[in-house]
């Protein structure tokens, strides 16, 4: 059975494609997919079968691969650590609140994103 990665897969669409390991593109259709599951992550490593479809290969039968351990979550903070972190996330959202509604924006807007985007990075890992 061929192997390969998601290169990317749109769920709102129901397709994407497959980078297989010899090189090749192959079409991926929401269909072929296993049972619960609705959007693969790009990267994901999968078994497919090949049939030849009316624009070129087409995959058949995914299985998804184990998942290799993922580094991020390895590093991340323990949950005991970020709830410190995000009651001071909710206190400094809630001041940027108060500035907005006197029709201001908050003054340290670019430090707001950033602490956003770790403790998005945090959860999502």
């Amino acid at each position: 059975m061929p192997t390969g990665r998601i290169k990317f897969f749109d769920a709102e669409k129901g397709f994407g494609f497959i980078q297989s390991d010899d090189g090749s593109e192959v079409f991926l259709h929401a269909t072929a997919l296993p049972a619960g599951v609705t959007a693969p992550k790009p990267g994901t490593r999968i078994e497919f079968s090949i049939a030849d479809g009316r624009r070129g290969p087409s995959a058949l039968a995914v299985k998804l691969q184990e998942p290799l351990p993922s580094v991020v979550r390895n590093t991340r903070k323990p949950a005991d650590e970020m709830v410190p972190i995000v009651e001071d996330l909710i206190r400094l959202l809630d001041a940027a609140s108060n500035s907005l509604r006197r029709g201001k924006y908050p003054e340290h807007g670019r430090n707001i994103a950033k602490v956003l985007r770790v403790v998005a990075d945090n959860f999502d890992a």
